[in-house]
């Protein structure tokens, strides 16, 4: 799980020369939507839209990010995305595995592979992928997530086409030997030491919540990997696992910057169009039953020096009413120093110096994911505090909402918000929030021109939908809480 970056809440994107050893611990990501009338004047001028927004819907953004997408014969996604506002390009490779399909007794091997992604291929030899993109000027990185695993490049737009054959020369076929695979496993292990085992709060709540919230192996197993299964791994696992996961026909590629399309295009037919596809296993059933009862569980930190506790209710299904209202939800009780949690818990108590979380907050954010999610937040509080008085101001918080209603102008206030984390994401001199929002909706909704459709359906959020979702999704019962008990000393 290596990243090149910080978002807000998700993984910590460690910089490319720490890539061996990537940083797998929870870090904030923003939340995002669609440009608004009011859109910053960098964007470009759409060049091929390919779901305009409905005449019935409410009025759209005043322009479009551009989406030209498309489908190879052996069955690559390409998405194409111009941007010349800055000479640089941004290459995105997103394949359809993550943690919840790696298989079973091999835990942690979809980012066991992510690490072997960097050891050569066809005709790069070990680490001369990484120096390709430094000796350019770029940087890269790789993550692996809930439902895809991902790599990334951003170099002089002079040099995409060099990047494009690099990529497609990892997908045609990766160095995969025994060497490799040891040397891989023991960094992973070191990774999973460094970063959770010896840290405190090493594993709470990104890796523990899903663990305990969830009932389904594939959403509620320790997708970092136990140590026994990542050295149970064998090359025959490895060689399979490549064929099957990382052919195009179980791949996005996306091309974000300043290029010109029909260069582009001709680029990726040259390097990808030839690659063999790959029959593909049936997709796992990931669904979770309807939480029916709270559930509390409390775990002891040797490392810790306060308490802490994390609370988790199960999310509407993606792309639903109610899942743009609870998006909402988490802008007005969770997101930034005014949000009615912050201000409860920090502002007025002084529990606790902070209080963080979101909607897939921990591994990515409330778009790049395609399963059952969890709206999550969490808190360092002072041993002076009860866990108990946490939860209650929780519930306070919560059941004013429910009770006394949402105005229209608190709905309005949580728009700007998120408006301005898109704008904050889409518009990043990287283009990798572009990128990633474009693939993850080509990968999972075949269509990435939802970014331009984002804010209409948020549009559609009413007070009374907000009600509904509260009463549904933000009951006691849906809601399960860890709390931490510190036996180190201050």
């Amino acid at each position: 799980m290596r990243h090149l970056k910080a978002l807000s809440r998700g993984l910590r994107w460690a910089p490319v020369a720490a890539l061996a050893l990537g940083a797998c611990s929870p870090k904030a990501t923003t939340a995002v939507t669609a440009p608004t009338a009011a859109s910053a004047t960098s964007a470009a001028p759409a060049t091929t839209a390919t779901a305009p927004v409905p005449a019935a819907a409410p009025v759209g953004p005043a322009f479009q990010i551009p989406v030209e997408y498309y489908t190879l014969p052996n069955g690559l996604r390409v998405v194409l995305s111009p941007d010349h506002t800055a000479p640089t390009a941004t290459v995105a490779a997103y394949y359809a595995v993550g943690f919840r399909t790696e298989p079973r007794n091999r835990t942690g091997f979809a980012h066991l592979f992510e690490h072997l992604m960097f050891q050569g291929s066809q005709n790069l030899g070990k680490n001369e992928f990484i120096g390709l993109i430094q000796k350019n000027g770029g940087a890269l990185n790789g993550s692996t997530r809930f439902d895809f695993t991902n790599y990334y490049e951003v170099v002089p737009a002079h040099k995409l086409e060099t990047i494009l054959w690099a990529e497609a020369d990892r997908m045609r076929g990766l160095a995969i030997n025994q060497s490799n695979l040891t040397n891989q496993q023991g960094v992973v292990k070191s990774e999973v030491r460094v970063n959770v085992l010896n840290q405190p709060y090493g594993s709470f709540p990104w890796i523990d919540m899903p663990m305990k919230a969830n009932k389904n192996w594939n959403n509620a197993h320790n997708f970092y990997g136990d140590l026994k299964d990542l050295d149970a791994a064998n090359l025959t696992d490895a060689r399979s696992f490549f064929k099957t996961y990382y052919a195009p026909n179980n791949a996005v590629l996306a091309v974000v910057g300043d290029f010109e399309p029909a260069e582009a295009k001709a680029w990726v037919q040259q390097y990808y169009g030839n690659i063999p596809s790959a029959p593909q296993p049936p997709k796992p059933d990931l669904t979770e039953p309807r939480q029916e009862q709270e559930q509390r569980f409390a775990q002891d930190d040797k490392l810790a020096t306060k308490p802490a506790l994390a609370f988790a209710y199960h999310m509407p299904d993606r792309n639903t009413p109610e899942y743009y209202a609870l998006i909402m939800l988490d802008q007005i009780l969770l997101q930034g120093n005014d949000s009615r949690l912050y201000q409860a818990l920090v502002q007025k108590r002084g529990y606790s110096d902070g209080v963080t979380g979101g909607i897939n907050s921990d591994l990515g954010n409330q778009f790049n994911y395609n399963g059952p999610m969890l709206w999550m937040g969490s808190l360092i509080y002072d041993p002076t505090v009860q866990a108990d008085s946490v939860v209650r101001v929780l519930d306070q918080e919560i059941n004013r909402l429910a009770t006394s209603g949402i105005t229209q102008t608190t709905l309005d206030l949580a728009m700007v918000k998120i408006r301005s984390s898109f704008y904050d994401q889409v518009n990043g001199s990287d283009n990798f929030g572009r990128a990633d929002l474009l693939a993850s909706f080509a990968l999972f909704d075949n269509d990435p021109g939802r970014i331009n459709r984002l804010e209409s359906e948020f549009r559609k959020v009413t007070p009374e939908l907000m009600q509904k979702t509260i009463r549904e999704y933000l009951r006691p019962t849906n809601r399960t809480i860890i709390t931490v008990n510190p036996l180190a000393k201050s």
